[in-house]
């Protein structure tokens, strides 16, 4: 095998071992970016809850004073 054949071969092979290099940034940085965004779902999963528990709070305090106003006689 003649020394640029060689040279030619370890020139690629270099060239595949740095671009695994760089998927392997790209993967980590791809699951740090996955991890963040799961954590905000579940911050907003958190403040939905809390959402969904005030309105359902306050309807049953609405439908409270809708029962006392239906209770008033209205005067003729």
């Amino acid at each position: 095998m003649d020394l640029g054949k060689f040279n030619e071969l370890e020139d690629k092979i270099k060239s595949i071992v740095s671009g695994q290099d760089f998927l392997k940034k790209q993967c980590q940085i791809l699951e740090e970016a996955l991890k963040n965004k799961e954590s905000e779902i579940e911050e907003f999963k958190s403040k939905l809850k809390a959402l969904d528990e005030e309105r359902n709070s306050v309807r049953a305090r609405v439908d409270l004073l809708l029962d006392l106003l239906a209770d008033i006689e209205v005067a003729k």
